[in-house]
């Protein structure tokens, strides 16, 4: 492995912990700040809103910038976010922390794919990307347990310190390992982005991505909560619980990639959504279990994210035939659908934990999921009525 690649996965790592070790934090910012779990979930959200619109309007209003410099530049944000976080007063000041590594993440993978491939010969530029994307799984399965256990044990500010010390070794890697002349191709503008999004059948796409993940949010946002004043587990024990969850997604994301490959994208995500959607029903009633929940959180972990790749590889064979001349930009807002939905989810999760109490957030998720499997379904006729059949490497025309 390229030592340049290697600063790029820890760089993709410290992103993806930095993302998530706030579920496992939210009782405890919500105690220290004093503020209710629903505000304490607008962290979550106000994150995924600032990578929504952080990638498509910085990449486009960064193209012009040589590739080091934005990474060197986008790492040295994130590692100022994380200290603003750890040296935040209140509540105010997080969110404009949490704003801040938001953007630099939005852009980081824009990019971080294109800096990846120059740095392997052209036959293995698919392993360097999923070489660099392995960070984020790393991130579920030890940074995220570990940080909440950090943010447990010596308070929540020294987690977002760990965490910018992550971002300086980063930075310090792609200062000294990627090369200073990586060739780039101009991104597309803000015009031709939006021209994508005049396509009905990638609007559809995205739907069925921001419906996946933000049923799925609604309740993820408050799985820290929901195990310790439903399920009766410690604050310790979560930290342990995180881990299992992070273990399952890994060994979910290889499945429901294999499957997308075996029946093709949207038999695989039906699948993938139905589960999903009978998971978060079933945690309703396991919820005050605990050795139940446990079960029913190692079942959701291997469904939560193994939509990823059917999305990822549905939504590029649609702009290959609904707009070949923007694939790249296609998938780029594929990526702010997740977050979109990400975002979606954790506000209405907190609007449910407070009007109805955090129960109501496995079914009222479920219902949101099984959304999802309806315009897939939706969208797989479609497909057939427009003379177009499933293949495992996606969608190809059919004969006539």
């Amino acid at each position: 492995m390229p030592l340049a690649l290697l600063a790029l996965t820890i760089s993709a790592f410290a992103i993806g912990t930095t993302e998530f070790v706030i579920v496992g934090l939210i009782p405890t910012i919500a105690a220290d700040l004093g503020v209710s779990l629903p505000s304490a979930g607008l962290l979550v959200s106000l994150y995924a809103l600032g990578v929504a619109i952080g990638a498509p309007l910085l990449t486009a209003l960064t193209g012009k910038l040589p590739r080091k410099q934005l990474l060197l530049g986008l790492m040295a944000l994130f590692t100022v976010g994380n200290l603003v976080a750890w040296l935040s007063p209140g509540y105010a000041s997080l969110i404009v922390a949490r704003v801040l590594t938001g953007l630099a993440h939005g852009v980081f993978f824009s990019i971080g794919s294109i800096i990846a491939t120059n740095l392997v010969a052209r036959d293995k530029a698919a392993s360097a990307i999923a070489v660099m994307f392995s960070g984020l799984t790393v991130a579920l399965v030890t940074g995220v347990p570990l940080g909440t256990f950090i943010g447990q044990h010596f308070g929540w500010r020294t987690t977002f310190l760990a965490v910018s010390a992550l971002g300086v070794i980063a930075l310090l890697g792609s200062l000294l390992f990627v090369p200073r002349n990586l060739h780039h191709s101009a991104p597309a503008t803000l015009r031709q982005q939006m021209q994508v999004l005049a396509r009905p059948r990638l609007l559809l796409v995205y739907a069925m991505t921001a419906a996946g993940y933000g049923g799925t949010f609604i309740a993820f946002t408050f799985l820290a909560p929901l195990l310790q004043q439903l399920g009766g587990y410690s604050a310790d024990a979560v930290s342990l619980v995180l881990l299992v969850y992070g273990v399952s997604v890994a060994i979910g994301n290889i499945w429901g990639g294999k499957l997308a490959d075996r029946l093709g994208p949207v038999a695989a995500l039906k699948r993938i959504f139905l589960l999903l959607a009978a998971v978060l029903l079933v945690l309703g009633v396991t919820a005050t279990s605990k050795p139940l929940v446990l079960l029913t959180v190692l079942a959701w972990g291997a469904v939560a994210f193994g939509n990823v790749p059917g999305l990822q590889v549905y939504v590029v064979k649609q702009a290959q035939i609904h707009a070949p001349q923007a694939v790249d930009v296609a998938s780029g807002l594929n990526i702010a659908a997740f977050n979109l939905g990400i975002a979606g989810g954790a506000w209405c999760g907190g609007r449910i934990v407070a009007r109805l109490g955090l129960i109501h957030t496995t079914w009222i998720g479920a219902l949101v999921v099984f959304a999802a499997f309806l315009l897939t379904a939706w969208s797989g006729r479609l497909d057939r009525r427009a003379g177009y059949t499933a293949h495992a490497d996606g969608i190809a025309v059919a004969a006539h």
